[in-house]
């Protein structure tokens, strides 16, 4: 799927502190969907997030885990294993390692973006920030070019280094871009720039894929629809999968100028950051402590908090996992990617429909059973069999891509992942509508996204845990569903009534 996690695309992060986000212009005076400022604040997620999704999650990600990691291990700790014992090994050891690069970043975010995000409402001017964000992140993605099998070019510190890095910049440059989305467009339209960016963003990464796989890796496949891949490239030096991250810093400082040009800055010219900080920790601190006294709210964030964090997991290693248990080749992982977010989109219609007919906390719960069933569909399925071994899978078409019967299995279990997940996230937004005070419903939503924030490493790190722990991609990603039964449990004991907690 396509979409980055929700925390990611919560405009209100900066929220989470007393008092209201700066703003250069009156409400009654901000434009509309299509005016400039919106414009840009929107195509600044066109420009962006095909990094997120190129190479954190389809492209580079699995070709670090499997070519480099994975392969060094096979070539190295894992060459005196039998033969047959490599393959699952190798792609154990690569599974393992970008779960840990993933959640080192983590790490760093989560000490870091909430206070970025509660000193930015007090703070400077933040397009020079985000000059400086998105620099980082461009020279780093650009680097990720130097990722080559067999110990030649970037050091594994290196490469992990700058995974690292981009994603923390990735993490600033979103609570930056979200705190200025209130000046962009009239309050009612706020949602629906919000929800264009996203689906802009994913379009980019779309058209990118597309791209890649035309000019790229069919020609040098074979030899169509061009003669050869373009510029010379070679697929023999995994040159489609390398070029993620040169294209995406590319593209995006082709596609960022609308953003500094048009979006308003309503940041104060030459304010003390450091007093800005000391204030927004404060302004944090009594929000949390206000926000305390709501137990019910507070219980469902921590359940919120717990199952959201495995749900972004799973969606972040996924094309990691399939790219080591049923080695799909490059043109099939981008299928998958484009076929999630063909039925992602229907998962956010589902998400009311369900919240209506059941009720947003059970719809909440059902959809986390759900997500649970899908998950152990998921892992049981390999290259020999489909259900733990109790269909054999075999060749049911002579084509080059998703020829077996258990690559068909994978994208119909799949494409329920993508379903309930996208309604996971809507319910779950509309259950802490429900539940929120109303005089504090922008901190609790702002409460909503560091929460997710803070824990953004732990699925991660669980799955790298016992990745190494088992020396298999399978328990590695199994152990998300602990995150989904504890967050299921703790929903069982939030009291929720809808409108009980609105006064």
């Amino acid at each position: 799927m396509t979409n980055l996690p929700e925390e990611a695309r919560m405009e209100t992060m900066v929220s989470a502190v007393d008092g209201e986000i700066p703003s250069s212009v009156a409400p009654e005076d901000r434009g509309g969907l299509f005016n400039k400022p919106a414009l840009g604040w929107v195509i600044f997620e066109f420009a962006r997030n095909p990094y997120y999704i190129l190479v954190i999650i389809y492209l580079f990600a699995p070709y670090l885990a499997q070519s480099v990691a994975g392969d060094a291990a096979a070539r190295g700790e894992f060459a005196d294993l039998p033969p047959e014992a490599v393959p699952s090994a190798a792609a154990a050891y690569g599974q393992a390692f970008v779960a840990g690069v993933t959640k080192w970043a983590g790490f760093a975010a989560a000490l870091t973006a909430p206070i970025l995000g509660a000193t930015l409402d007090r703070g400077g001017k933040r397009k020079p920030l985000m000059m400086v964000f998105l620099g980082l992140m461009g020279l780093m993605s650009f680097s990720l070019w130097w990722t080559i099998p067999g110990g030649e070019g970037l050091p594994y510190w290196m490469i992990g280094g700058a995974l690292v890095i981009a994603s923390v910049c990735y993490t600033y440059s979103e609570v930056t871009h979200n705190a200025m989305l209130k000046d962009v467009a009239r309050p009612q339209l706020l949602p629906q720039v919000s929800g264009m960016g996203l689906a802009l963003g994913n379009l980019a990464a779309t058209i990118i894929m597309v791209m890649i796989v035309l000019l790229i890796a069919l020609p040098g496949q074979f030899g169509w629809p061009i003669s050869g891949p373009i510029f010379g490239f070679s697929l023999a030096e995994h040159h489609q999968n390398r070029i993620a991250g040169p294209i995406a810093a590319i593209w995006l400082a082709v596609f960022m100028a609308p953003f500094f040009l048009w979006t308003p800055d309503a940041g104060k010219k030459g304010a003390n950051w450091l007093k800005a900080m000391k204030e927004g920790l404060l302004g944090l601190l009594n929000t949390i402590k206000q926000a305390s006294t709501y137990k019910e709210p507070m219980k469902y964030l921590v359940a919120r908090m717990i199952y959201a964090d495995g749900m972004s997991a799973m969606l972040a290693l996924g094309a990691v996992y399939v790219a080591g248990q049923l080695h799909w080749s490059f043109e099939e992982l981008v299928g998958y990617a484009i076929w999630l977010s063909i039925f992602a989109t229907l998962g956010g219609y589902l998400g009311g429909v369900f919240d209506r007919l059941l009720g947003v906390r059970n719809a909440l719960l059902f959809e986390l059973v759900m997500l649970t069933l899908i998950l152990f569909a998921l892992i049981s399925i390999t290259e020999d069999s489909i259900f733990f071994g109790l269909i054999e899978s075999r060749q049911v078409l002579d084509w080059p891509v998703y020829s077996h019967l258990h690559d068909w299995a994978y994208l119909g279990v799949a494409m329920f992942l993508a379903i309930f997940a996208t309604a996971n996230i809507s319910s779950s937004r509309s259950m802490l509508v429900t539940m929120a005070p109303k005089h504090m419903v922008g901190e609790f939503f702002g409460l909503y996204a560091i929460a997710g924030t803070v824990t953004v490493w732990l699925g991660p790190m669980l799955i790298e845990i016992f990745t190494r722990t088992f020396n298999s991609q399978r328990a590695g990603m199994a152990v998300i569903s602990v995150l989904f039964f504890i967050g299921f449990v703790i929903l069982l004991f939030v009291r929720h009534k809808k409108g009980e907690m609105a006064d």
